[in-house]
């Protein structure tokens, strides 16, 4: 007796869950979708927070900015877990391999002393701003209005802590299998004069009521920060023959890229809400006026300290690109304040 192998198609009864059938019709979803669209908690709350009695547990209200459908922004990267994870992975691994080979290649220990040592003063504290910069965003995770939103700001806080973990290692390298480095940044993150601006401005952000005012005022010290520590101290190294730097700054440079793929249309579907866009601009616009002269302030001491180890004419880059970020927001719509970019050039000597 023969048998025949036949493939049997069983049409599902329906294509995929209910919220994503009112929104996209009855058809099949991603899993990005299914995972994030409708998800936002609505009802049944049982009670008002005891600290803030005007509000729900989840509520709009909690930021100035909002959308008439939370769900009219989405992620560009589609990221939901997996994929998420798995991306993550690739980029830490890639990263171990680089700092594989530069430590097997004595790479570090064969780096100008004046770089190395800022690489020790000015690079490995800024694991404790990233740090810091974890707690902001899963405040804005808990505190922001709509699923999208808050899984993006979820996702950036475990970003924000694997690159403390990544400077972290760089510092263990350079100081020879030794926490000594690491201890000696967190005295520097604590005390020394040419990190307190930055530390202050982040300091201010933790406790900002406004959760999106907070992730605002933190890109722009973001996009300063980028410029001076990935992009401009990246070029110099391969200049002046520090080129592991190089090579292990590149790893989070490229994050940094990514990081903009969610970031930047935020900014736009705020902008353009139909409802709230008025609003929304006026508040982004307020939160750049009021940041953005901090951020340039508190990144100067940075890149002074950097130009007086190495001569990097690292405060010109960051006043370029403040003024860049300024202009940015302009192209936008927002009225940015020429007098945030007014301030005096810092002294050097400031900042060392």
């Amino acid at each position: 007796m023969q048998y025949e192998l036949k493939t049997q198609v069983i049409e599902p009864l329906r294509q995929t869950f209910t919220p994503l059938i009112e929104r996209y019709g009855d058809k099949p979803a991603t899993r990005y979708q299914e995972g994030t669209i409708g998800l936002q908690p609505t009802e049944n709350f049982h009670y008002r927070p005891t600290w803030d009695s005007e509000r729900e547990l989840y509520d709009p209200d909690y930021s100035a900015l909002k959308l008439t459908d939370p769900y009219s922004y989405t992620d560009p990267r589609q990221y939901y877990y997996t994929p998420y994870v798995t991306n993550r992975a690739a980029m830490h691994e890639a990263f171990g391999k680089t700092l594989d080979y530069v430590t097997d290649h004595g790479l570090l220990e064969r780096t100008p002393e004046n770089w190395q040592q800022l690489i020790a003063q000015v690079i490995i504290p800024l694991r404790h701003f990233e740090s810091g910069a974890q707690m902001l965003y899963s405040n804005a995770c808990r505190f922001s209005y709509g699923a999208t939103i808050a899984q993006c700001c979820s996702y950036e806080s475990f970003d924000r802590i694997g690159n403390a973990q990544l400077i972290s290692r760089v510092g263990i390298a350079l100081g020879g299998e030794t926490a000594s480095v690491l201890k000696s940044a967190k005295a520097l993150w604590m005390d020394a004069p040419h990190l307190q601006g930055l530390r202050e401005v982040e300091e201010k952000l933790l406790v900002e009521q406004d959760w999106a005012v907070g992730v605002i005022g933190l890109d722009v010290v973001d996009e300063l920060l980028d410029a001076l520590v990935y992009r401009h101290l990246d070029e110099e190294a391969i200049l002046f023959g520090a080129g592991a730097y190089s090579l292990l700054a590149q790893h989070i440079g490229t994050w940094w890229s990514e990081h903009r793929k969610w970031l930047d249309p935020l900014y736009k579907e705020w902008i353009a809400d139909e409802q709230y866009g008025a609003t929304n601009k006026a508040a982004i616009a307020a939160a750049v006026n009021t940041w953005l002269p901090q951020a340039l302030a508190a990144v100067e001491k940075v890149a002074a300290q950097a130009d007086a180890l190495a001569g990097t004419d690292s405060v010109a880059a960051v006043r370029t690109h403040a003024a860049a970020v300024a202009e940015k927001f302009r192209a936008l719509g927002l009225e940015i304040n020429q007098t945030v970019l007014d301030q005096p050039v810092l002294d050097q000597t400031q900042g060392a």
